[in-house]
């Protein structure tokens, strides 16, 4: 069993940024890769960015958060980080932590939310312009 529990959500003008911190707790071995998701009201959850727990720290992220979004993690702290930078409003949802056996050669598939077993409980992430 592995916990997700996400802080750093708030309120923030376009422009600005917000780091969102997940702390897993829980066997989290090798072949495993945390995850960010976003879900805005009335639309699917998106995939965001994706990173590796494995040596290699493989990293994968949406097209649409490419340049402005980092994933990074501290493996000795069990801690996944999502540096958000340059925001808009169209960025405005919560935004889920998770896990997965998602490693190695299925890292792949990192962007398919099925292949994640276990998610946290979601913050809120609102930008105003």
């Amino acid at each position: 069993q592995v916990q997700l529990v996400e802080s750093g959500g708030g309120l923030v003008q376009a422009g600005g940024s917000l780091r969102l911190s997940c702390a897993a707790s829980g066997r989290i071995s090798s072949d495993y890769v945390m995850g960010w998701f976003r879900q805005a009201p009335g639309k699917e959850r998106e995939f965001v960015a994706a990173i590796s727990w494995s040596a290699v720290g493989s990293t994968n992220y949406a097209d649409s958060m490419m340049g402005r979004f980092t994933i990074s993690r501290d493996n000795a702290k069990n801690l996944v980080y999502l540096q958000m930078n340059s925001l808009k409003p169209e960025d405005t949802a919560v935004y889920y932590c998770a896990a997965g056996a998602v490693g190695g050669v299925l890292f792949y598939y990192s962007n398919e939310r099925y292949r994640y077993a276990y998610w946290g409980q979601g913050t809120q992430v609102t930008v105003s312009s």
